[in-house]
């Protein structure tokens, strides 16, 4: 009984150092990472986004795996939603 409480307040120290690893970083990205993929789904025509690459742009059309997206009166492109920073106002 003794050794087995020994080995517990040896590993006390790893658990209490994973749990603030948890909580302090891991926790957070996947709030961020949900986060972001609802805004991706919200997204619809008309909305103006930011890309990673700072480029403002507005949806012009959701297709599967990309947006249709407005750089200027007469250039539309693709943008994968991968690459979609957030939604402007």
């Amino acid at each position: 009984m003794e050794n087995a409480e020994n080995i517990f307040m040896q590993l006390l120290p790893l658990i209490v150092l994973i749990a603030i690893f948890y909580f302090l970083i891991i926790r957070p990205q996947q709030k961020q990472a949900k986060n972001h993929k609802e805004m991706i789904t919200a997204l619809d025509k008309g909305d103006k986004v930011i890309t990673s690459g700072g480029f403002i742009v507005e949806v012009v059309k959701r297709e599967e795996d990309h947006f249709m997206v407005r750089l200027n009166d007469d250039t539309i492109v693709k943008l994968a939603k991968d690459y979609v920073a957030k939604k402007v106002g």
